[in-house]
């Protein structure tokens, strides 16, 4: 039997490319090239990641952000991300437009939102 092998995950969104962007310049990845393709017709992104595991960002129309930390409609995943220094962290993610969680459950990591709502982690490296 073959075993699967675990490749990306995908996040549903408005605007793949725009939520790419917002990713890449959080992560260090690139986002694929378009080549010819019109900006406005990306209903699938993903970042470049030298064949390992990635992030891709998928179109829906009719997509509700996630309510943390619970809601109607809950978190059904989020990404955690490595940093040295919280501070300098939230720092960062906040000038690409991320928004601190009100609610903060931990005090060695820390709950974001994407510019689409998605929750995401920063968690101090150890």
């Amino acid at each position: 039997m073959t075993k699967p092998i675990f490749r990306l995950v995908a996040l549903d969104c408005p605007e793949p490319l725009a939520l790419a962007e917002f990713y890449s310049r959080l992560s260090g990845l690139v986002v694929e090239p378009l080549g010819d393709f019109p900006p406005a017709d990306v209903t699938w992104i993903e970042l470049l990641n030298d064949g390992q595991p990635t992030i891709a960002f998928q179109k829906v129309d009719s997509f509700a952000a996630p309510q943390w930390p619970e809601g109607p409609i809950p978190q059904q995943l989020h990404l955690d991300f490595d940093v040295a220094d919280l501070d300098a962290g939230e720092a960062f993610v906040l000038s690409l437009g991320a928004t601190k969680t009100e609610f903060q459950p931990g005090t060695t990591f820390r709950v974001y939102l994407d510019p689409v709502g998605h929750p995401f982690c920063l968690v101090l490296a150890t």
